[in-house]
């Protein structure tokens, strides 16, 4: 995107402090990152799914050169501000996961844990953002969920395997690849 886009496009939220992520990181698209090689070109910035949790508004950033969790400040919060060789944990219903700092006039400070980079994996925009949005479901579920999920698959599975075991295959069945009566 050229600094003449960038001019064109909306005015920014104070209610949502990740359109002022996007802002800063389209810039940087535009600027920094622009024709570099490690960029995948079909790959555009976009927030995905940000949602409250603690002191943060937390989400995924999909950029042309990496797919980042990212924790911003709420409106009117503050992050404190990391040094480059030091880290936050932030715990989350599914584990623990290191952050590191960043800052950019538009958005301030943010924190952002690398999923993906370079981000070559990605076809396109919308693998992108449905993978950033698979990530935060499982960022957001619980071990106790994630056990109770993994108890409900096994138990469909046996209940699959028994009635295979009472209704013996027929010769038709057989013959069939196993499918018809």
């Amino acid at each position: 995107m050229t600094e003449a886009a960038l001019a064109t496009l909306p005015p920014l939220s104070a209610d949502a402090p990740e359109a002022t992520l996007v802002a800063a990181f389209q810039r940087i698209a535009a600027t920094r990152m622009a024709d570099m090689p490690f960029c995948n070109p079909v790959l555009a910035v976009e927030a995905v799914a940000f949602r409250d949790w603690q002191d943060a508004r937390v989400g995924v950033l999909v950029t042309p050169w990496a797919v980042n969790l990212v924790a911003l400040a709420r409106p009117g919060g503050v992050l404190p501000r990391l040094p480059l060789d030091r880290f936050q944990t932030w715990a989350f219903p599914s584990g623990a996961y290191e952050f590191m700092g960043g800052e950019e006039p538009e958005c301030g400070i943010y924190q952002f844990c690398s999923l993906f980079s370079p981000a070559f994996e990605f076809e396109d925009q919308t693998a992108a953002v449905d993978t950033a949005k698979a990530i935060l479901d499982e960022l957001f579920r619980s071990e106790t969920d994630q056990v109770a999920i993994e108890a409900k698959a096994t138990e469909e599975r046996e209940r699959a395997q028994m009635a295979g075991k009472a209704a013996p295959l027929t010769r038709r069945g057989f013959l069939l690849g196993g499918r018809g009566a």
